[in-house]
Parts: C-alpha cells; sequence; structure tokens
C-alpha cells in the first residue's frame, strides 16, 4: 500500500480535521468524535434540514457537498463504512431547524439501517424526518427491480436541487417530494480500470489484470456486468450511453443534465474525451444537455475509473439545479 498517511486507524479522523481547517468559513465539526460535517453558521430556524451520511472515501460526497444550497449536515464512517446511529442522529440534531428534517442518502444496507435508528432516536426528540434513497447505478438491478439498485453519483443532483427547494423555505413535504422526483430522474453507470486500497485493509478492494477494465462496477468494488480487455474511450463512452439510453424514456425535446464522473485517479483530460461521445449520442437523439458537469464529484478513493449520470430535467427541476450553491468542491453562481 503506498499512501500519504500516517496511522491508517486515524485516516478519517486527520482528514476532516484538514477539510474543516482548510475550509472553516465552510465546515465545522460535531458530534460524536467529530464525525458530523455541519455547515459553519448554526442552522436557520424554519428550514427544513437535509442530511446525508456513508462512508468515508468518496470525497466530495459525502462531507464535500454541506453547504449553502447543498447539505446542512453529514455523519461520515470509516472508509467504506456505514457512520453509526449516534453519529447519523448527532447529524440531523445539528440540521434541526424545527420543522423537520430530510434523510438523502444512498441505497445501501448498513446505511438505511442506521439511519432509521437514528430517525426513530429522534422522534422520541419531537424532531420529524422523512427519507428518500438514491438507487441510480442502473447495472445494479433491472429497471423492474429498481427497489434494489444501489445509490451513486446521482446523490450529487439530489443534494442539490433539494438543496435548493430547502433554501426556499419550503416545507418538509415538499423538499421531500422533490428529492424523490430527483432520485427518480436519475440514472448512473460507471466503469473501473483498477482497484482501490482501503487504509485499514492495507491491500486493493479487488483485483484486475493490467489489461483488463470492469463495466457496470460499484464505488466499492461490487460486480459490474462484465470484466474484459479494456476498449477504446469511444466504445467505453458508447455502452455506457447506451446502458443509460435504454433505461430511460428519452424523447426528442427531453433535457437532461449530464455528469462525467472521476472515480478518483481518472485525469480530467479523459473525462473530456469521454463528454465528447456522450453529447454527440444525445444531440443526435435530439436531447438538450443542460449544466454538464465533467469532474471529480463522486470518488472511490484512488480507483481509476469513469461513472456517468444522466438526470432528466422538468422546469421545475432544472429551475432548483441552477439555483445558487456553495461548497468547497462545487459553487453555483
Amino acid at each position: 500500500m503506498k499512501k500519504i498517511l500516517n496511522d491508517p486507524f486515524n485516516y478519517v479522523d486527520e482528514m476532516l480535521d484538514g477539510l474543516c481547517s482548510a475550509h472553516p468559513e465552510l465546515y465545522r465539526q460535531a458530534g460524536e468524535g467529530g464525525r458530523v460535517i455541519a455547515r459553519a453558521e448554526k442552522m436557520t430556524q424554519g428550514k427544513v434540514g437535509i442530511v446525508s451520511g456513508g462512508g468515508s472515501g468518496h470525497l466530495p460526497v459525502f462531507t464535500g457537498y454541506v453547504g449553502k444550497g447543498l447539505l446542512d449536515a453529514c455523519a461520515i464512517g470509516d472508509v467504506f463504512a456505514s457512520p453509526s446511529v449516534d453519529q447519523m442522529a448527532d447529524a440531523m440534531r445539528e440540521a434541526n431547524g424545527g420543522v423537520g428534517i430530510l434523510k438523502l442518502y444512498g441505497n445501501y444496507g448498513g446505511d438505511v439501517m442506521n439511519f432509521d435508528m437514528a430517525g426513530e432516536m429522534l422522534e422520541m426528540e419531537d424532531i420529524s424526518s422523512t427519507t428518500v434513497l438514491l438507487a441510480d447505478d442502473v447495472a445494479s438491478a433491472p429497471i423492474d427491480e429498481k427497489e434494489k439498485r444501489r445509490g451513486v453519483a446521482g446523490m450529487v443532483y439530489a443534494f442539490k436541487i433539494a438543496g435548493a427547494a430547502a433554501e426556499e423555505m419550503r416545507n418538509l413535504e415538499d423538499v421531500t417530494r422533490i428529492a424523490q422526483k430527483t432520485a427518480d430522474a436519475c440514472h448512473s453507470v460507471g466503469a473501473a480500470l483498477t482497484p482501490c486500497t482501503v487504509p485499514q485493509a492495507g491491500k486493493p478492494t479487488f483485483e484486475i489484470s493490467a489489461d483488463e477494465m470492469e463495466m457496470g462496477m460499484g464505488i466499492h468494488g461490487e460486480p459490474g456486468v462484465w470484466r474484459g480487455k479494456i476498449k477504446t474511450a469511444d466504445d467505453i463512452a458508447n455502452e455506457m450511453v447506451d446502458m443509460l439510453v435504454s433505461d430511460m424514456k428519452l424523447s426528442s425535446n427531453s433535457r437532461v443534465s449530464v455528469m462525467v464522473n472521476s472515480l478518483g485517479a481518472t485525469p480530467p483530460e479523459e473525462l473530456y474525451i469521454l463528454y465528447r461521445i456522450l453529447k454527440k449520442r444525445l444531440v443526435d437523439l435530439g436531447v438538450e444537455i443542460v449544466m454538464p458537469l465533467v469532474g471529480r464529484y463522486a470518488t472511490s478513493m484512488e480507483m481509476s475509473g469513469v461513472s456517468f449520470t444522466f438526470c432528466e430535467l422538468d422546469s421545475e427541476l432544472e429551475t432548483l439545479l441552477q439555483a445558487p450553491a456553495d461548497c468547497a468542491f462545487w459553487k453555483v453562481a
């Protein structure tokens, strides 16, 4: 294992310390062991709180998206491990503006179980909450079993769009509706060329030959749909677009925001090589691309690979997507 670290078991805590030290105007640590990241300013009373949570190793997800027009607080666990129930409850307390809290996170068993328990704890404190799960990974289950799909980079769109609705001081029911509408509009697929190494494990999460890739692999190394020789960038892009388009009902007047996302090690140059094909394919279908995102938005440590996310927009979602937001990793003016 080659990593810039001290004690592997202090990896997450030292990272969070550095994150808040670098951006004190945006972030502060709170909760059990400092494993909650909240906005630097205290919660606005009368505003619906939005919280998320999950394992470390995915920056900017999860903690990076705490900020104005985005999340209010986030609980973070060890690398690829769920936060505890108490940490999730602490995040909800930090996000409590007195009018309810939306729990917005990916469809992973440990996160679901712990957030459900945290929500029950907070109900005893008269803090109400709702849940929206992201299940956007089209490779992880067929469309008729969508409830089994993993949540991946689509949650970035949900953070942004639901966060904008909350900033407008909408009520919990409406913010939850917007978040669910966004979650349903998101479709993602990824491809990996290399594994990553969890510091506490000290070895790669899986093995893959130097001349191979895996299509549809999850952000923790979950199995994809095929493994074989590395294809050209154009072939990779075309296959990923095919998978997404076949999962959606796009028409010639559809408006879609697209994300070409580095899983960690993939450089921007390669992302733009992929984007040119993605754009051509959608233009040929008569689809209009709105606010494309190309960069590092949801990672898997140092994994080399890419994910595509398509978020189909209507006028309501598009307006909220383009509303102002500010965090250390993404600013929308």
